[in-house]
C-alpha cells in the first residue's frame, strides 16, 4: 500500500521554498574564490595603462624586481616568447593578454607582478616605469570610421580600417516596398549607453598547477566552466583533461564573468612558472574600468505608419561600439547578438535591420549583462520607437499597441526577421497592467495636474525575450553548440544527487533543480542535493548567461528526471508482479491499472535498483541528458511606471511601477519574485543615475562607485507585481520560459517614456539615458533633445 505525495509539500513545482543556499550565505559562510587559501600561495596585481592610445616604448621592471618578496614580473614581451600575448575572444577576434606593441584603452593590462602577498605586488607595479607616446583617441562609432582615423587594430592583418563587421537582417525590398506605402514615417535616434554588470564580487582565479601530476587546477569566478577550460586548453596549450576548473560560489554575474580575462591567463602561466599557486583578485576599479561592458549601441530607427495606427514596416540601422577587441560573448552567427528580436510582440509584415560595430579605445564590450544577447538593447529600442510613432499619430499608447500586437489566435507566428514565437496572451497582459494603474483615471489626473504646472507622465513598455538559446542547428560559441546537461544519481535509500553544466550565481539552482526532481519523481526536494561549478564532477554544458538556466538547463534535469522514472517504472513492475505495460504513475508511487491499492514508491524502486534488480538489469539508478532545445522560449511583460518631474529643477520621482510578467509556469513563485525585483531595480537604475563614459581622452569617467551609482534600497521605488496570466511555453518539457533577465529587459524603456510623456507637448523627442536631473532640466528650458553620447567634458 502506498498514496501519491502532494507535490507543494514536497517543494515541488509551483511551491515557494526558501532558497537552501541562503543557509549559508546569510551566516557568512559562503565560500567565493577570495576565501580559498592553499598551501604556497602567491599573489598577483596588475598594472594598467593610464592612457586609452598610446605607442609602448619601453618598460623597465628593474626596480619591480628588486624588490624583496617579488617573485615574478611578467610583461608582454616574455608573454609573446611563450606565444601567450594574444589570446582568442569568443567572437573569434584576438585580445591582447599583456600589451606588447600599444595601450588600445584605459585600463589595459600592462605587467604583472607575483609577489609573497598582494600588497607587495602592488607596491612592485608601481615601481615598473613605462614609457608611452600618445596617440589619438577614438570614443564613439563616428570617430571610428572618419576619414583621418588612426586605426586601433594595427596589429591585424588586412585589418585597414576600424570596422569590425557589417551585419544585415530582414526583407530590404519588403521593407522599402512598405516605406512607399506608409502615410506617416515616425524617426528616432538614440543612443543606449554603456553600462556595467557591477557584481559585488569582482573577478579573479587562483591557479594550481602541479608539476607531479601535470594537472592544472584553477579555482576562478566564471559562470561557464567548461567552456572556459576549453580555452585555457587552446591558449595554455595543455590537454584538456588536465584541466579542472572549479567555479565555487560567486558574488554575483551578469553577464561580466562569462568572457576570458587576462588576468586569468597571467596567473596560470605564473602558477606554471613558479610551481606554486598563484592569486589574482581584481579591485573594484579594476573591474569597473576594464572588465566586460555592456550596450553602448546608436539606434537610427523608422517606422511605416499608416493613418489608422498600423505598423507597416520597421527600418533600424545601429552602431555598436566594441571597444579594443570583438570580444562578444554571444552565438557565432549573430554578429550583433540577437538584436533583431526586435518588434517580435508586434504583427509587422516587413522589416530590415543593418548593423556596423567598430572598434573604440575603450575595454571591450558587448556581454549579455541580464540579457539574451542584445535582447535589452533590441526592446528598448523598439518600446521607444512605438511611444514615438504613437505621438507622431496622435494615437494613445495602449491602444497603438494592442492594435499591433500578435493576436492569440496567430501563434506559432514568425516575425519579419525569422523568429518563430510559440505561444503568448499579450493584450490580456496589456489589460492586467492598464487595470492595476488605473489607467483612464491616471490621465484625467495628468490633465488636471498640467492645468496647474506639474508634469505627470506615464511609460508603457512591452518585451518579449527569445531565451534558451539555443537549437544546435543554429547556435552556438566557438563552434561549440548551445545545449546543457543534467545528471542525476537516486542512492538507495532514495535521497539524490544532481548536478548540471550550469553555474548559479544567485538564481538559486540549488533550490530550483531540487523541485524540478521533486516534480518528476515525488522525491522531496530537501532531499535533493545539488552540485555545479565543477568541470572534474558536473557533465559538459555552456554555463549560465542569458536566462539559458530554466530553458536549457532546467529542461535537461526533467529529462534526466524522466529517464529515472522509465527505469523506476520496470523496477515497479518487478517488485508488483505484473508486466511493465499495467503499471500506472503517480506523483511519487507506481501502481498497478486493475488494483490501484497495489503500488510502490520511488523510494522501493530505488532500494530495489540495489538490491533487488530483475534479471538483466543494470544495477543503480542513474542518468544523464543532454538537452538540445528545438526552439527559443518566448517570456512576455508589460511594465508600467507613472511619474511626476519637476520642471525645475529636473529630478523625477516614481510614483507607481506595475509589472506584469507571463514566463510561463512558475517552478517558484517566490523566487521569481526576486528575480523581478531584482531586474526592475537595475532597470530603474539604468534610467535613471548609471551613468559610465569617456572624455575625449579616452579617461574613462565613473570609474568608482561615487560616480557610477548603483541603487540602494533608499533609492529604488516600490513594485506591484502581477502573475495572473501564465502561458505554458508548448515545447519545454515543464512549460517554463524562464524570467531572470525580463524586467532588466523591459524595464528602462518604461521608467523613460514615463518621463517622456510628462514632457509632451514641450517639443522633446529624446533624453539618452541616464535621464539624469540636469539632462532632463536642459531638454525641458531649451526645449530641444539631449544626448548622452560621448565624449563628455570631463570638467563637467
Amino acid at each position: 500500500m502506498s498514496q501519491a505525495v502532494d507535490e507543494i509539500k514536497i517543494g515541488g513545482l509551483g511551491a515557494s521554498r526558501k532558497r537552501v543556499e541562503d543557509s549559508r550565505f546569510i551566516r557568512g559562510k559562503g565560500n567565493y574564490t577570495d576565501d580559498i587559501v592553499l598551501p604556497g600561495m602567491l599573489h598577483m596585481e596588475i598594472l594598467r595603462s593610464p592612457l586609452a592610445h598610446a605607442r609602448i616604448k619601453s618598460i623597465d621592471a628593474s626596480k619591480a624586481w628588486d624588490i624583496p618578496g617579488v617573485h615574478l614580473v611578467l610583461t608582454g614581451e616574455m608573454m609573446a616568447t611563450r606565444n601567450l600575448a594574444w589570446m582568442p575572444t569568443l567572437s573569434y577576434d584576438t585580445q591582447a593578454v599583456l600589451a606588447t606593441d600599444k595601450v588600445r584603452f584605459q585600463g589595459q593590462e600592462v605587467a604583472c607582478v607575483i609577489a609573497d602577498d598582494p600588497y607587495i605586488a602592488k607596491d612592485a607595479c608601481e615601481a615598473i616605469v613605462v614609457d608611452y607616446e600618445p596617440l589619438p583617441v577614438i570614443v564613439n562609432p563616428g570617430q571610428a570610421v572618419a576619414a583621418e582615423a588612426p586605426v586601433i587594430r594595427d596589429d591585424k592583418e588586412n585589418q585597414p580600417d576600424n570596422v569590425i563587421y557589417n551585419w544585415e537582417v530582414g526583407d530590404r525590398a519588403g521593407t522599402d516596398r512598405a516605406f512607399e506605402q506608409a502615410d506617416v514615417v515616425s524617426r528616432l535616434k538614440l543612443h543606449y549607453p554603456r553600462s556595467h554588470p557591477s557584481p559585488i564580487e569582482c573577478c579573479g582565479s587562483i591557479a594550481d598547477f602541479n608539476r607531479a601530476t601535470s594537472k592544472l587546477t584553477v579555482y576562478m569566478t566564471t559562470q561557464a566552466p567548461h567552456i572556459i577550460r576549453a580555452a585555457v586548453a587552446m591558449v595554455a596549450e595543455l590537454p584538456e583533461h588536465m584541466i579542472r576548473i572549479i567555479s565555487p560560489d560567486i558574488g554575483g554575474g551578469f553577464g561580466n564573468k562569462v568572457p576570458v580575462y587576462p588576468g586569468y591567463v597571467c596567473s596560470i602561466l605564473a602558477s606554471i612558472l613558479l610551481e606554486r599557486p598563484v592569486k589574482w583578485i581584481e579591485d573594484k576599479s579594476g573591474n569597473l574600468i576594464s572588465t566586460g561592458f555592456a550596450r553602448d549601441i546608436y539606434l537610427d530607427g523608422e517606422m511605416a505608419l499608416r493613418r489608422d495606427g498600423k505598423i507597416l514596416g520597421v527600418r533600424m540601422h545601429c552602431d555598436a561600439d566594441h571597444g579594443a577587441f570583438f570580444s562578444d560573448a554571444q552565438p557565432s552567427k549573430f554578429k550583433i547578438g540577437l538584436l533583431h528580436s526586435a518588434f517580435s510582440a508586434y504583427d509587422i509584415p516587413a522589416a530590415h535591420l543593418t548593423a556596423r560595430g567598430t572598434y573604440s579605445n575603450k575595454a571591450p564590450g558587448g556581454v549579455a549583462y541580464r540579457c539574451s544577447f542584445r535582447v535589452t538593447e533590441a526592446m528598448f529600442f523598439q518600446e521607444r520607437m512605438v511611444q514615438a510613432a504613437a505621438d507622431d499619430l496622435g494615437m494613445d499608447q495602449a491602444e497603438f499597441r494592442r492594435m499591433n500586437f500578435v493576436r492569440d489566435d496567430q501563434f506559432p507566428h514568425r516575425t519579419p526577421f525569422g523568429f518563430l514565437l510559440d505561444s503568448g496572451q499579450y493584450g490580456k497582459c496589456l489589460d492586467v497592467g492598464l487595470r492595476a494603474i488605473d489607467y483612464d483615471s491616471f490621465r484625467e489626473q495628468q490633465a488636471e495636474a498640467r492645468a496647474r504646472g506639474r508634469l505627470l507622465g506615464l511609460g508603457i513598455s512591452t518585451m518579449t525575450e527569445p531565451l534558451g538559446a539555443g537549437n544546435s542547428r543554429e547556435y552556438d560559441i566557438l563552434g561549440i553548440k548551445m545545449f546543457d546537461s543534467a545528471e542525476l544519481k537516486v542512492h538507495m535509500t532514495g535521497k539524490a544527487i544532481c548536478r548540471t553544466g550550469a553555474k548559479t550565481q544567485g538564481q538559486g539552482h540549488e533550490t530550483t533543480w531540487a523541485q524540478i526532481v521533486a516534480h518528476e519523481l515525488g522525491i522531496p526536494a530537501e532531499d535533493v542535493v545539488v552540485e555545479e561549478g565543477d568541470t572534474d564532477t558536473a557533465p559538459f554544458g555552456m554555463g549560465t548567461y542569458a536566462s539559458r538556466s530554466t530553458p536549457v538547463a532546467g529542461a535537461a534535469v526533467a529529462m534526466v528526471s524522466r529517464k529515472i522514472r522509465a527505469k523506476a517504472r520496470k523496477l515497479a513492475a518487478h517488485l508488483l508482479e505484473v508486466s511493465e505495460e499495467d503499471i500506472e504513475w503517480e506523483l511519487g508511487r507506481f501502481y498497478v491499472r486493475s488494483a490501484p491499492d497495489r503500488g510502490v514508491t520511488i523510494q522501493e524502486c530505488a532500494i530495489a535498483a540495489y538490491a533487488n534488480m530483475p534479471d538483466g538489469m543494470e544495477p543503480g539508478l542513474e542518468a544523464t541528458a543532454y538537452y538540445d532545445p528545438p526552439n527559443l522560449t518566448w517570456p512576455f511583460a508589460v511594465y508600467i511606471v507613472t511619474v511626476e518631474v519637476d520642471p525645475a529643477t529636473g529630478v523625477w520621482d516614481v510614483l507607481k511601477m506595475v509589472a506584469v510578467d507571463d514566463c510561463g509556469v512558475r517552478i517558484n513563485p517566490m523566487i521569481v519574485e526576486g528575480q523581478i525585483m531584482g531586474g526592475l531595480t537595475e532597470a530603474y537604475a539604468m534610467s535613471n543615475m548609471q551613468f559610465i563614459t569617456f572624455d575625449a581622452d579616452g579617461n574613462c569617467v565613473g570609474a568608482n562607485y561615487m560616480d557610477y551609482l548603483l541603487p540602494t534600497a533608499w533609492e529604488t521605488p516600490g513594485f506591484e507585481l502581477h502573475s495572473e496570466v501564465v502561458t505554458p511555453c508548448p515545447h519545454h518539457p515543464i512549460g517554463a520560459k524562464g524570467i531572470g533577465e525580463c524586467a532588466a529587459v523591459g524595464g528602462p524603456a518604461a521608467f523613460v517614456n514615463a518621463v517622456m510623456d510628462a514632457l509632451s507637448g514641450t517639443g522633446v523627442r529624446n533624453i539618452d539615458m541616464p535621464l539624469l536631473p540636469d539632462r532632463v532640466w536642459e531638454a525641458i528650458t531649451y526645449r530641444r533633445d539631449v544626448s548622452g553620447a560621448p565624449p563628455v567634458r570631463s570638467d563637467d
